[in-house]
């Protein structure tokens, strides 16, 4: 196995998180691991011919590589259920009084990784609204800085835990013609959602101010500043009265600026 000398690691961890806020200071063992074998079957014959390549190529194919070794792209259906609950429950009886005249709801979901979580939002909207549905634009904004796990959330093959309701797998699922087993959505589900790259380093400037932001499990990776920046651009980027909702297992400062309604779920002002 090729080892990762002090000098390369503090390349890597100063290159990650400056370009893509991920902090890798105690992760030395992790990224020692997780390249060594690749590296060589790529024919580097050490880590400081990889890092000095990938300084200054910044290859996207590499850069790819490495933020999919480093990072996790875990997801499922219904993960962390109760904020699919708070959104039927709460999220979309509010917005829809509030928005009735447009008739527009501008929801982002951030780090979507293979899509399972803008789809599922988009069957909440669908199961909420009902026969009203075809009256809303609910498109879901859906981004993440890998190209590989949006390739795969547009051409979706999901197993599908237990925990989906059977009216939502006769509705919102149909079987792959592959002979895989796997389930796809159905049109009206994939159709709502927008997948788009982006890093969420740069700045949010869409068209529309956003009334739902989902970005869960996402800022595990990243160090209390970036969080407190990246949490900055959210605010901003939220029409007033817009929702935030972070994975349990993460927080955010005190000195946010959002207001806080339960655990991991944030409002603006």
């Amino acid at each position: 196995m090729m080892q990762l000398s002090d000098s390369d690691f503090q390349r890597m961890v100063s290159f990650m998180q400056s370009n893509f806020g991920i902090n890798l200071k105690q992760k030395r063992l992790l990224i020692n691991s997780r390249l060594s074998a690749s590296l060589q079957a790529q024919g580097y014959t050490s880590f400081k011919e990889f890092v000095d390549e990938l300084l200054q190529k910044k290859d996207k194919e590499q850069v790819e590589f490495v933020l999919n070794k480093l990072t996790t792209n875990y997801t499922y259906f219904m993960r962390e259920k109760d904020h699919y609950d708070f959104l039927m429950r709460v999220i979309l009886p509010d917005l829809t009084r509030r928005k009735a005249n447009k008739k527009v709801l501008s929801i982002w979901s951030a780090g979507c990784s293979t899509g399972q979580e803008p789809y599922n939002i988009s069957m909440c909207i669908k199961e909420y609204l009902g026969a009203q549905a075809s009256m809303w634009d609910t498109r879901v904004l859906a981004t993440d800085i890998s190209q590989r796990v949006l390739a795969e959330a547009k051409d979706p093959a999901y197993e599908l835990p237990a925990d989906i309701p059977p009216e939502w797998r006769r509705k919102y699922f149909v079987k792959r013609k592959d002979d895989s087993g796997l389930y796809t959505v159905t049109p009206d589900i994939r159709n709502n959602v927008i997948f788009r790259t982006f890093n969420l380093m740069e700045p949010i400037r869409f068209k529309l101010k956003f009334d739902v932001i989902f970005c869960r499990n996402v800022m595990i990776y990243f160090d209390q500043p970036t969080k407190d920046a990246l949490v900055q651009r959210f605010y901003d980027a939220s029409n007033p009265g817009g929702y935030l909702l972070i994975g349990h297992s993460e927080n955010i400062s005190k000195k946010s600026p959002y207001r806080i309604l339960r655990p991991a779920t944030f409002q603006r002002a």
